[in-house]
């Protein structure tokens, strides 16, 4: 990828609460692993920190779930899938579970109603169906470790029976409705995951590196928060984005799914007072600038802005004391929120802009 580095450790950031810091600062007090920055095609900024360095592949979290909506859009344009059409479409044995009546969007916005226990924070305690559905995805040490678990992430989903609301009628955040679309594209193209994702998306947009996902004991790849890769090819991957699904002059994206994405319609469910909205499996941060990407658990973010020709991927180690995550290092209650991340993104952008 193309280089014009530029010193941005001094940019200001100002944060919605009267706080202030140098790039450098949040950097530093953060729990940075990695940071990169594009403008215009051309890397301007890249950094790593406490012990990363360039070719290690680092975990994107929920950031993962932006390369699973990406990879449907690739499957919707060889028609291979409808988001329109219900789940038990192409997979029929959840028929016998929450996921009835659902559509594909509705998986892919997160307004099915499907859930289990009271909410996300279920996931953090110990026994709970939420607990045992992410023991099942490989986030709380082996299967066989916790009896009450499922053997496998199928094996929780087929016991996902509760529906909360009618399909379509609310937002909620819900990592097995990502999974599930995992499940979808898998079924429809006969193709082991990793090798889906690799033949359709990482090798035609040129990634540096292999990446990696993590699997289940059944060897099913984790497509709501289990995605690995270096920092670089997080960037490139972002840059597949601003270039409207287009690189190494292959159309690898339907450019429409990428646009229709950005939209966010009035008709989607707006979060955070109006500016938020979530498509796709992107968040849009801001529905008038139509900028959007994601947030990963422990500081993982991507931001993308079309109308800049900017994006910037930071990766990081955050993780408090006492969380159930084995494969974390306790460190201090992080400084930042995500919210100050994207300020920080949009702090540089606004510079270079000048």
């Amino acid at each position: 990828m193309p280089r014009r580095l530029r010193d941005i450790g001094g940019i200001e950031i100002a944060f919605r609460d009267g706080r202030r810091a140098t790039v450098s600062e949040f950097l530093e007090r953060d729990y940075t692993a990695g940071f990169l920055v594009l403008h215009r095609g051309e890397i301007v900024f890249e950094t790593y920190m406490n012990g990363m360095e360039p070719h290690f592949q680092h975990v994107g979290r929920s950031v993962s779930k932006t390369l699973t909506g990406t990879m449907v859009g690739i499957l919707v344009g060889k028609d291979l899938i409808d988001p329109g059409s219900l789940v038990t479409r192409y997979l029929p044995e959840l028929q016998a579970t929450a996921y009835r009546g659902a559509t594909v969007q509705h998986l892919l916005d997160h307004t099915a109603g499907a859930t289990i226990g009271k909410g996300e924070d279920d996931q953090y305690v110990a026994g709970s169906q939420y607990y045992n559905y992410v023991v099942a995805l490989g986030y709380h040490g082996p299967v066989e470790t916790h009896p009450d678990a499922p053997a496998s992430v199928w094996d929780a989903i087929l016991g996902i029976t509760k529906q909360e609301a009618p399909h379509g009628a609310r937002y909620a955040y819900f990592d097995p409705n990502h999974d599930v679309l995992g499940f979808i594209m898998q079924r429809v193209t006969g193709t082991f995951l990793p090798e889906l994702f690799s033949s359709e998306l990482w090798s035609p947009m040129g990634a540096e590196e292999d990446a990696c996902q993590i699997v289940d004991p059944a060897r099913h790849a984790m497509t709501s928060g289990g995605f690995q890769a270096t920092l670089r090819d997080w960037a490139r991957f972002a840059l597949l984005h601003l270039r409207r699904g287009k690189l190494n002059g292959r159309q690898i994206v339907p450019a429409e799914w990428i646009d229709h994405t950005r939209a966010a319609s009035d008709g989607l469910f707006q979060l955070q007072g109006g500016q938020l909205a979530y498509h796709n499996c992107f968040e849009i941060f801001d529905r008038k600038r139509r900028d959007y990407g994601h947030d990963g658990y422990a500081g993982q973010t991507l931001y993308i802005d079309p109308q800049s020709d900017f994006a910037a991927m930071k990766l990081s180690h955050r993780s408090v004391p006492g969380e159930v995550f084995t494969h974390h290092r306790p460190v201090p209650k992080p400084e930042f929120s995500y919210d100050d991340t994207r300020a920080a993104m949009r702090a540089i952008r606004d510079q270079l802009a000048k």
